[in-house]
């Protein structure tokens, strides 16, 4: 962890919103370059509306919220899409484009957010394949994939732009014991090799004491950083 570094994310007396209310009152939050952040929590706590403040689809409208740079309360739209860019994000139910190839699915991120270089693409998706085990698999389309094979290609895709910080919602939900174990073991590696930070949504406690990292947790309209 890299604390005499800016903080990657940060909330101070931050309002969080769910739809049209208020479901966490008062965030306080750091984190930093390298670091790995759980938030934990029961259904309905507020833990994915945190996560979708991060990403600017929520509005934070009291309190103050900086995420990679750029302030969440004055935030315009048309620089969303250019925070979104220095996030890597991954979700719980995968959200591959079902109707191209893994490698097609890939070209797609890289191309929208200004690669243009046929050459530099195809490069840079070999890599990122070779990083998540998937190297073999670049021409499927993700039907043909296993469920924790699409989760590598989604963690493929969180890494193409580099990262600083990942943001993982419930990623390993949808996944049988030993594919979680899997990408969680991946996940870590790809913090300790190349330093990205892991914020990572979920409600399984055993993962934050099998893979350290801070705890905050998110009940009775607040969260709080813990320990287990």
């Amino acid at each position: 962890m890299e604390e005499n570094s800016a903080p990657l994310i940060s909330f101070s007396d931050a309002d969080i919103r769910g739809g049209d209310v208020t479901v966490v009152y008062g965030l306080n939050m750091q984190v930093y370059p390298g670091q790995i952040v759980y938030i934990i929590g029961k259904v309905g706590s507020g833990k994915t509306s945190i996560f979708r403040t991060i990403t600017a689809e929520n509005r934070l409208l009291k309190g103050a919220g900086q995420v990679c740079g750029y302030d969440l309360s004055k935030i315009r739209a048309k620089d969303v899409p250019y925070l979104r860019r220095k996030i890597g994000v991954i979700f719980q139910d995968f959200q591959l484009l079902m109707d191209r190839s893994v490698e097609d699915n890939l070209a797609f991120v890289l191309k929208a957010t200004g690669w243009k270089d046929a050459a530099a693409i195809h490069k840079r998706i070999d890599q990122v394949l070779e990083a998540v085990g998937m190297t073999t698999k670049s021409h499927k389309m993700p039907h043909q994939l296993s469920g924790g094979e699409q989760q590598r290609i989604a963690i493929a895709r969180a890494i193409l732009n580099n990262p600083a910080l990942i943001l993982a919602d419930e990623p390993t939900g949808n996944l049988d014991e030993e594919t979680a174990e899997g990408i969680l073991q991946l996940l870590q590696q790809i913090n300790r090799e190349q330093g990205t930070a892991i914020v990572m949504v979920t409600h399984n406690r055993s993962i934050c004491q099998r893979y350290p990292g801070r705890v905050f947790e998110t009940r009775d309209e607040s969260c709080q950083e813990i320990s287990l």
